[in-house]
């Protein structure tokens, strides 16, 4: 039985540890190396800029606080605004397809770096990518494949070492689970003379919202005032530690987020009550940081350990299907999805969120710990910009590693990030070329103070970070020259540095103003209705809100229905022959299959089609691996496309779920034209078990 309870280290205490450390380190003769760190990598899902009490929360968050008061924070770290991209960049030092996207099959893990070196290396949690970690240089492993699970039930792709895992059917809770086997992988490290490399990559706060009923209990009546009241606080804050200039205001509410005043009391109650649970789970993510900090003290390795702490991205606006509204959270058949209104504030003081490459969407909290190495004043501030493909180099750097270019079985494409090591020893760095910003039709480029960005596909925008970190003040007008420039070389690096397709952006002269006040997302909330139980609590691919699922759908679904085709939206389908031939007239189209049959053989599957492509952008298969998810929920594998008019061969690998039930398929990001044949479901011992199209496809003479 886990231990849910045991009380955190005392950040007092910490101090005062550290103080004597630094004092006995200062006394080591002149010229005596340290031996090589330890690192400890800890990484958070959906955490935003202002969520930590270190970083303007009213969250309590006193172990990572105590990090950073004796350690070092950045205030402009960016990552790619995606879970399973971030992972890819984190570990690999790359922009990630050019690592080979999820596959990694054009890089090397910093667990294959340090392995390599003699460190025993080690995982815990969320994992998210292609296999598993024990094929990417880990030694043990413990958590899910899955891109997220139940917090109290788990799913189907728990591991241990490589092996499946049953979660228990009590007494579980994933946050403190990851920590329980993180601590168990360091007990069998430190049997060994090796240093040790530990990557803990919690899926909290990522959804469902669930949290400890202690921790739930804890928040309560906190978010009574809402999200305006709270976003002025947490900026405030940020003003007193000087994370942002004195003179800066905070983005103001755009218009997809409505007064907390206005709101029904209906929404109210459920939005405070989300909140509620967001800020449990992130408090229990710094009490399970403050459990494995004080088994570092207890058995002497603190000083010399490499500290990070990191997100993926920022907090997330997506607001799909909750369950039990009326209820608590902090139980596993309760399950709520993500709020737009509380993910704006949780951004503070920036705009936009998760996916988009505006701050609030790329830039997290980082903090770095290392008494033996970190050479910088406890408790400052680094202002230069830095990105998850710094923290390999960083690491080897730390370690006296080499990062090969060459690898069995990989075809290796340079890194990318460079080493801040020189910053961790007081000093400053030159970045060798600017930071690129990209997931899906959200793109960006980071150049010195200067940074243009794109929201799903509408012109450039161009901002002074320097002079304005909250990008209010558009200068794409004055600065056409400048933007030209930035765009041309955005485009350079997507070419030559991660190997995808150039973009050019809508025609049009963009606004002064930046165009997240207006926009929109069809799954934003939806806060002209009240909330409801098993409704996508968004406003839906149509502007409308989505459809209450209907549990007896899938067993009134005639037989003959079973796999068949349907376009998605702003897409047209028909069948020429073997053929499907796709008209996209707008974003985000492409094609589903909503029930696929029940007697398939058991896989794990792939899917496999030739594909000619006239239109914009990539792709992504979506695939549910449980009869209740509907998509677009469930795994989520992103496809390179050539857009050149030519055939191309495509086979994805469906993870390693036995069964799947709905599928889906992206070829495309916007307008253009498409081809699809040979599409087919292979199953594990690579036979075709269904081939499409089998629907009653309008089929053209």
């Amino acid at each position: 039985m886990m231990n849910r309870r045991r009380p955190p280290f005392t950040p007092l205490l910490f101090a005062l540890c550290l103080s004597l450390t630094s004092a006995a380190l200062a006394t080591e003769p002149d010229g005596k190396q340290p031996p090589r760190p330890n690192v400890l990598l800890i990484l958070v899902d959906d955490l935003g800029y202002s969520d930590l009490g270190c970083y303007g929360s009213e969250i309590e968050t006193p172990n990572l606080d105590a990090l950073a008061d004796n350690g070092l924070r950045f205030s402009q770290f960016y990552n790619t605004a995606k879970c399973h991209s971030s992972r890819v960049s984190l570990l690999t030092g790359q922009y990630c397809i050019a690592a080979g996207d999820t596959s990694l099959s054009q890089a090397v893990t910093s667990a294959e770096v340090l392995a390599a070196d003699g460190y025993f290396t080690a995982m815990s949690g969320k994992w998210h990518l292609d296999k598993q970690p024990t094929d990417f240089g880990f030694q043990r492993y413990f958590g899910h494949l899955s891109g997220a699970c139940n917090y109290f039930r788990g799913d189907d792709t728990f591991r241990l070492n490589g092996e499946p895992w049953s979660v228990p059917e009590q007494d579980f809770y994933t946050t403190v689970a990851d920590v329980d086997y993180a601590m168990q992988f360091l007990n069998e490290a430190q049997q060994t003379t090796t240093p040790w490399f530990l990557y803990l990559a919690f899926n909290a706060p990522h959804a469902p919202l669930q949290a400890l009923p202690e921790d739930y209990a804890k928040y309560k009546g906190r978010y009574d005032e809402g999200w305006d009241k709270i976003r002025e606080r947490r900026v405030q804050r940020q003003h007193e530690l000087g994370l942002l200039p004195k003179t800066s205001e905070p983005s103001e509410r755009p218009a997809h987020i409505p007064a907390w005043d206005t709101l029904s009391e209906k929404r109210q109650t459920f939005e405070n009550k989300r909140m509620t649970a967001l800020a449990g789970m992130i408090d229990r993510v710094d009490q399970e940081v403050g459990r494995l900090i004080e088994h570092l003290e207890e058995t002497g390795e603190l000083d010399n350990t490499l500290i990070w702490f990191v997100s993926d991205n920022g907090a997330c606006p997506y607001d799909r299907i909750s369950q039990k509204i009326e209820a608590e959270p902090t139980r596993g058949d309760v399950s709520w999805s993500d709020s737009t209104g509380w993910a704006w504030a949780r951004n503070s003081p920036f705009r936009l969120y998760k996916q988009n490459q505006t701050e609030g969407g790329i830039s997290t909290p980082a903090i770095v710990h290392w008494p033996a190495g970190l050479k910088t004043q406890a408790g400052s501030i680094q202002r230069s910009p830095a990105h998850l493909i710094d923290i390999l180099p960083t690491i080897a750097d730390a370690a006296g590693s080499t990062i090969p270019t060459e690898f069995a079985d990989r075809d290796l494409r340079p890194v990318s990030g460079q080493s801040l090591l020189p910053i961790f020893q007081g000093e400053t760095i030159e970045r060798e070329q600017p930071i690129h910003l990209l997931f899906s039709s959200d793109r960006g480029l980071r150049d010195g103070d200067w940074k243009i960005v794109s929201f799903r596909k509408e012109p450039w925008e161009l901002y002074n970070i320097a002079t304005d970190r909250i990008e209010q003040h558009n200068l794409a007008h004055q600065h056409r020259d400048r933007l030209t420039r930035m765009a041309r070389k955005w485009n350079e690096m997507a070419k030559e540095v991660l190997h995808t397709q150039t973009f050019d952006p809508k025609y049009g002269i963009p606004s002064d103003e930046p165009v997240s006040m207006t926009a929109t997302h069809p799954e934003w909330t939806d806060f002209s209705v009240d909330p409801m139980n098993n409704v996508r609590g968004s406003m839906g691919v149509r502007g409308s809100m989505g459809r209450k699922k209907n549990p007896k759908s899938i067993s009134n679904t005639p037989p003959k229905a079973r796999g068949s085709i349907r376009a998605r939206k702003n897409t047209q389908l028909q069948r020429r022959e073997s053929e499907l031939h796709l008209t996209f007239t707008g974003e985000d189209p492409g094609i589903a299959i909503d029930h696929l049959p029940a007697d398939l053989p058991p896989g794990p599957y792939r899917l496999a089609f030739d594909l000619l492509s006239e239109a914009e952008g990539n792709g992504e298969v979506f695939y549910t691996t449980t009869l209740d998810q509907s998509l677009p929920k469930g795994q989520r594998i992103p496809i390179e496309i050539e857009s050149d008019g030519q055939w191309h061969s495509h086979t994805i690998a469906l993870g390693e779920a036995p069964q799947i039930y709905r599928l889906r398929l992206d070829v495309s990001e916007g307008k253009g034209l498409a081809q699809i044949r040979g599409l087919k479901l292979l199953s594990s011992q690579n036979e075709p078990v269904i081939r499409w199209p089998i629907a009653k496809i309008k089929v053209l003479k």
